[in-house]
């Protein structure tokens, strides 16, 4: 009676065995119509971590200030609320693409989307109507705004060009602080082959304070370059 002998397996490729490749497809991924179904990432049970500036405040800045103003209530100690990111475009009355750029680019930037912001009334002058969109806005809050402002502070205003420290002047009295970007180009978000207008806005920094000293020794301790050790004025009310 002949006998058939089997045939040796064929070695996978990359060497190994078909088992071993088999298990080594099924650790990547299997792939179902083309498509490769990724399996759950290392850190997918882990909690999401605190935002690193929010962490130094809660750890140091608490504690600074405290010391600096003499107080003795914990809920008295400042922090930021909000912060608002506010882009104007008077472009996009004769061209409304102008501004689906700049909402794009505002996600990019600030990592939420952006709301559209109208025309409150018509200027004949300007070709203004009533209702036209006109602008662009984010408000920040909870761990996106300790990101953006940490992101703002180490990143992007080192890359101004001759930055000299932003100024001391623009508190509105009421412990809140407004500074003026120039360029988006600051942000490394921004990709410098697919800008297509520069384009600048405006960034409010909203404390819990209604105090200007008190915002800025805040936004000081968080690592805001303020420029010397000008003092803020102090609107009398």
């Amino acid at each position: 009676m002949a006998t058939t002998e089997k045939k040796p397996a064929k070695p996978a490729k990359g060497g190994g065995t078909p088992n071993q490749a088999k298990t080594s497809k099924a650790q990547k991924g299997e792939k179902k119509g083309g498509e490769i179904k990724q399996g759950p990432h290392a850190g997918v049970d882990l909690p999401i971590p605190s935002p690193r500036l929010k962490d130094y405040y809660n750890k140091t800045v608490r504690a600074r200030l405290m010391e600096q103003f003499g107080l003795a209530n914990v809920h008295e100690i400042p922090t930021v609320e909000k912060i608002v990111v506010n882009c104007g475009v008077g472009e996009a009355i004769k061209n409304p693409k102008v501004l689906d750029r700049v909402v794009e680019e505002l996600a990019i930037i600030t990592g939420q989307r952006p709301v559209r912001r109208k025309a409150k009334k018509s200027i004949a002058n300007f070709g203004l109507r009533e209702g036209q969109e006109i602008g662009a806005a984010v408000t920040l809050r909870g761990a996106r705004m300790w990101e953006f402002l940490d992101r703002f502070i180490t990143v992007a205003i080192p890359r101004i060009r001759d930055f000299r420290g932003v100024n001391t002047r623009s508190f509105d009295g009421r412990g809140n602080y407004s500074l003026g970007v120039k360029e988006q180009m600051i942000f490394p978000e921004i990709n410098y082959d697919m800008v297509e207008q520069i384009h600048g806005m405006d960034i409010t920094f909203v404390t819990t304070t209604n105090k200007d000293d008190m915002a800025l020794a805040l936004l000081r301790e968080l690592g805001m370059p303020f420029r010397g050790d000008d003092k803020p004025i102090i609107v009398q009310s």
